[in-house]
């Protein structure tokens, strides 16, 4: 907090964010006064005003709360997903602060041993099992996450005596490249995001320069095949691999966990079981054990660390889980993240049909990858899509869900709004039903759950 020792009040814009949120109680728990903006109300917002910040959802220009008219006393973190915007420019002309919530956590990663974990696909859930595997530690850590962690029920762990501070790492907006990570955890480089960056290139470029911001005397775990090179000393990890430095091989249900043999390096730990389902999980968890082993902790500690982890909200949460039927709601919004999704159901549940509900996000992703969308949609055994959630964008010409669908080739296929999926579902109680995407899909979820509960009754 030593750099923000002058503030009395910090303004977030876009406070209602998932990694925003995340500084708002930050800096809320350190004493200071806490609002903002934001576009619509939900349930983080409404647990922000709970925990006393001062939130509106109208653009209020220069009518901002008096409390943070004071450009001495006062500083504006802002999201760059927010484009325009009224009561930006007033900050901007009346000479106030502003940084950008990367800004702000490169700061804060300055001061502590900062472990940062990157990547298209598994960063969130990364970063947050390797928070709880600290925390559960006599480690400790500080962590800002990307999601809301179920054993934390938060997206904020704090500690006034530790030195390390996990913070989840984004690639939009070239983000990460603020942080000074002292250690690392690159788990993919699947292009993404290419409104951004506007080549697949480009985009590995910008991982290659986030792996060089490592400390000389720190450690990047990196998926094996990524080859990123950096000013520190680089360890390699996947599943089922001979050659990676760290390896997890013969997976496989026993005692009601996935379990794994893991080797490090020259040594094995035999049957180490994982608290999430999933070969994705596993290798998310495989990078946590090699970082965290590679920094000195000890076997005990890392063990329960990965048993005792019970997940991310929306990333492959369960919502139901019966004989009959089981929902799971995930947040997967890349091919490569659908891919693992559905592969996972696949192995833990073969023979069951599968009913997916996925709601594009942004036109330009979609337009980008569409064919890839298309092939791992069409392994559903049947597909329900959402208009597409346009979150920063503005719409694209052609790009809709009816293209995506005229690609998909299920036998069942369909477009429905949110308001139509649940009468469509009014008779559902047997099969696997997933609930897919990063838009605001996930505002279905509890109506879903009720009438799924009902169905089960009845």
């Amino acid at each position: 907090m030593q750099q923000f020792i002058h503030y009395i009040n910090v303004y977030f814009i876009g406070i209602g964010g998932i990694g925003m949120s995340a500084l708002a109680r930050y800096f809320k728990q350190n004493g200071l006064n806490v609002g903002g903006y934001d576009k619509t109300p939900s349930p983080l917002t409404k647990q922000l005003e709970n925990e006393g910040c001062l939130i509106h959802f109208d653009d209020l220009g220069d009518q901002v709360p008096e409390t943070f008219t004071n450009k001495n006393d006062t500083l504006v973190v802002y999201t760059p997903a927010i484009k325009q915007l009224d009561e930006i420019n007033f900050f901007k002309q009346h000479g106030f602060t502003l940084l950008k919530r990367a800004e702000v956590l490169g700061m804060l990663t300055r001061q502590s041993k900062g472990l940062c974990v990157a990547g298209t696909h598994g960063k969130t859930t990364t970063s947050s099992m390797l928070a709880f595997m600290l925390d559960q530690s006599s480690w400790k850590c500080n962590a800002f996450l990307g999601g809301i962690a179920t054993n934390f029920q938060s997206n904020l762990v704090l500690s006034q005596d530790s030195s390390y501070t996990v913070i989840e790492a984004d690639e939009f907006d070239r983000s990460f490249l603020h942080l000074s990570p002292f250690a690392s955890i690159i788990t993919s480089v699947d292009p993404d995001h290419l409104d951004i960056y506007g080549t697949a290139e480009q985009f590995k470029e910008g991982f290659r320069q986030f792996a060089m911001k490592l400390d000389p005397k720190g450690i990047c775990m990196q998926k094996e095949g990524l080859n990123l090179p950096t000013l520190g000393t680089s360890f390699t990890y996947a599943v089922e691999s001979e050659s990676a430095d760290y390896s997890v091989c013969n997976i496989q249900w026993k005692n009601g966990f996935l379990c794994g043999n893991v080797r490090l390096k020259n040594t094995w730990w035999r049957e180490v079981e994982f608290g999430l389902p999933g070969i994705h999980n596993a290798e998310n968890a495989l990078a946590c054990l090699g970082l965290l082993h590679e920094l000195g902790m000890d076997e005990v500690q890392i063990r329960t660390g990965i048993k005792d982890f019970l997940g991310v909200k929306r990333r492959f949460e369960y919502i139901i889980r019966t004989e009959n039927l089981v929902y799971v709601d995930d947040y997967a919004h890349h091919p490569k993240e659908i891919n693992a999704l559905i592969g996972s159901i696949r192995l833990l549940y073969p023979g069951k049909k599968i009913m997916g509900i996925f709601q594009p996000h942004l036109f330009s992703r979609t337009k980008d990858f569409v064919e890839d969308f298309a092939k791992e949609l069409s392994e559903l055994d049947e597909l329900i899509l959402l208009p597409i959630y346009p979150a920063r964008e503005e719409p694209i010409q052609g790009v809709t869900s009816e293209w995506l669908l005229s690609m998909c080739k299920n036998e069942k296929k369909s477009i429905k709004r949110p308001s139509e999926v649940l009468s469509y579902l009014s008779n559902y109680s047997d099969g696997i039903l997933l609930t897919i995407g990063a838009g605001d899909i996930d505002r279905i979820v509890p109506s879903l759950k009720e009438l799924l509960t009902i169905n089960l009754a009845d």
